[in-house]
């Protein structure tokens, strides 16, 4: 199987998961690649000072791997600043949030599996 870019799905979500701004999503999988295993993978680029709000995940799991950027990643106990390389992992009945904070807009690819 191969995807072309312009073939990707691509939106803009306002306030996700009640955050400042707007985030914009690349998916690289539709619901029928991940045979019931997951809902999620792609890519994510927020603008300097957008975010994601603090959500919890019941029945999956979510890991970012940040391409561009630096973030703040909130893991419902402690801050902490994210640089291209670095990976997070929200596990299921965690909360995590993230906010664009570098000198260019924050970009990760983001993986999220059923649990």
């Amino acid at each position: 199987m191969v995807k072309r870019n312009h073939e990707l799905k691509r939106k803009i979500i306002p306030g996700l998961k009640g955050g400042k701004g707007s985030v914009q999503v690349t998916e690289f999988f539709e619901a029928e690649d991940f045979h019931g295993k997951g809902r999620l993978y792609g890519m994510s680029t927020i603008a300097i000072g957008d975010s994601i709000g603090l959500h919890q995940h019941e029945g999956d799991q979510e890991a970012y791997y940040i391409l561009e950027g630096s973030a703040l990643y909130f893991d419902g106990e402690k801050e902490y600043i994210l640089e291209p390389g670095d990976i997070s992992v929200c596990r299921t009945g965690e909360s995590h949030s993230i906010e664009s904070v570098g000198d260019v807009p924050l970009k990760y690819i983001m993986l999220i599996l059923y649990t």
